[in-house]
């Protein structure tokens, strides 16, 4: 089963592509959807113990959170401590299941793909990208986004230049939601001539 893993900077247009794979028919495991349920169940309270009252009825107040984890930016170590390998053990529960139900090829949507080294859990990288203005934009559209907190994510997140240069497919959304669809299924189409050829026998 060939493993797809897709990331890409805020604001690139990274779910637009993994909505657009699922559209495909290729079994999508989003780790952002994974990381929200976790909030709302068994990541709260563990939460809450390493940042006091992060945690309102009985999920995680995501607003006070990203409150406590500006003051203290050495906080986000501890955050991942905690949820990343709550996601990957999902990540292999859905793993296991599409394995089971005879998937030939899964999407793994990673937005810290590089930064977590989950790279060497993939098979094949796609990188989403746009131009720099275009990514500005979209990002400081968004309800309670700052200048000051675009500038925090993005430098947590490996450049773009970067992502570009270990990809092995680019999708480029700068233009129409058509175009981007249109390049998917051109990876799809790739990749499953790809397999039928062999090139990826240890997946």
């Amino acid at each position: 089963m060939l493993k797809i893993g897709l990331t890409g900077s805020i604001g690139m247009g990274k779910s637009t592509a993994s909505k657009l794979f699922a559209d495909a028919g290729i079994p999508v495991n989003d780790s952002d959807a994974v990381v929200h349920d976790l909030y709302a169940g068994e990541a709260a309270p563990l939460v809450d113990a390493a940042f006091p009252g992060t945690m309102k009825d009985g999920a995680v107040d995501r607003h006070e959170l990203g409150r406590q984890l500006a003051l203290d930016p050495d906080g986000f170590k501890r955050l991942e401590a905690i949820v990343h390998p709550l996601v990957r053990k999902r990540e292999m529960e859905f793993l296991a299941q599409q394995g089971a139900a005879g998937a030939d090829m899964v999407l793994l949507d990673i937005p810290l793909l590089f930064e977590t080294g989950a790279e060497e859990r993939v098979d094949v990288i796609v990188v989403v990208s746009t131009d720099p203005q275009i990514q500005r934009q979209r990002v400081l559209a968004r309800p309670d986004m700052t200048e000051e907190k675009f500038s925090m994510i993005l430098s947590r997140q490996t450049p773009d230049a970067e992502k570009r240069r270990r990809a092995d497919y680019l999708i480029d959304t700068s233009h129409s939601i058509a175009e981007t669809r249109e390049r998917v299924l051109e990876i799809v189409a790739d990749l499953k001539t790809r397999i039928a050829k062999g090139d990826f026998r240890n997946a």
